[in-house]
């Protein structure tokens, strides 16, 4: 069953069209990246889904209309944007009760729980707390949060590598039991390849590449070639190439792995470096 399903989304603000006319499917229990440059429209697409913008076309959420039915679909969705952020003079006892005020589905004794695991004190103002710390909270809250739908605007910005990883490690390991549907946008890309199930790039307002994890790392190969071998290696039409410490690395899409291991070193491309792949032949046709 669909999570989220679109189909010729749009939105526009003025003559900026933040959403084209996209067609969208999010099968439930998936962990979803959502990757773009800045103004690519992936808040924009989240707002819309979160029912805090009116858009034109079809979109449903958990089977509702976002903009219509928004009071019911939030029972079952949880919103999320940077984790390192709260407001710096509430006490952790009030940010507890603030959530069980505003969320019908939070847990409050699942999030004491999560809490008595870390060195963080109820009594304590968020100023008073370490960046790591307001992450342990923010993700305290989250998780005691029974949600169908979780959705992560950018969460990790401010947080140094380790609050990051310790972020989705904590996501994936105790939170998402795959009944519960994840999507997430970062500019982070690399740190999340691990936790995501399937991965979208975005592009002036359009879906520019998406696929399943499985399917990426079948269809997608890096090759370091040999000097000797570049000129062969080319005229398998490469979608990408680079250079690094004088060696070229050739980026294929759906090619045949046998014919490319003769002439260089494979392996699985990283997200960030097929973004910048995808978004290069993209840019040039825009």
């Amino acid at each position: 069953m669909a999570c989220i399903e679109a189909r010729g989304l749009r939105k526009a603000f003025g003559s900026t069209i933040a959403l084209d006319g996209v067609d969208l499917r999010v099968e439930e229990g998936r962990i979803v990246g959502i990757i773009g440059p800045n103004g690519a429209g992936k808040s924009t697409a989240l707002h819309a889904i979160l029912g805090l913008i009116p858009y034109e076309g079809e979109l449903k959420v958990l089977g509702r209309d976002p903009w219509s039915e928004r009071d019911q679909l939030m029972r079952d969705v949880s919103f999320i944007a940077d984790v390192a952020v709260m407001p710096r003079g509430m006490r952790v006892s009030q940010a507890l009760d603030y959530v069980g005020g505003v969320h019908p589905r939070f847990d409050r004794g699942k999030a004491e729980g999560f809490l008595a695991k870390t060195n963080i004190n109820r009594t304590s103002k968020v100023r008073e707390l370490s960046k790591g710390m307001v992450t342990q909270l923010h993700l305290a809250l989250v998780m005691a949060i029974d949600a169908k739908l979780l959705v992560l605007d950018e969460p990790t910005i401010g947080l140094d590598i380790l609050y990051r990883k310790q972020f989705y490690d904590s996501l994936l390991n105790d939170y998402f039991d795959r009944s519960r549907t994840i999507v997430v946008t970062t500019h982070q890309v690399d740190e999340i390849q691990d936790v995501l199930t399937d991965v979208m790039f975005v592009n002036h307002g359009r879906i520019v590449m998406e696929c399943g994890m499985e399917e990426f790392e079948s269809r997608y190969v890096e090759v370091m070639v040999r000097p000797e071998n570049l000129p062969a290696a080319r005229a398998f039409k490469p979608m990408h190439e680079r250079q690094v410490f004088g060696r070229s690395i050739l980026l294929f899409d759906q090619a045949n792995r046998d014919d490319l291991a003769a002439l260089g070193d494979l392996r699985t491309p990283g997200i960030a470096d097929l973004f910048v792949a995808v978004m290069g032949n993209h840019g040039a046709d825009q």
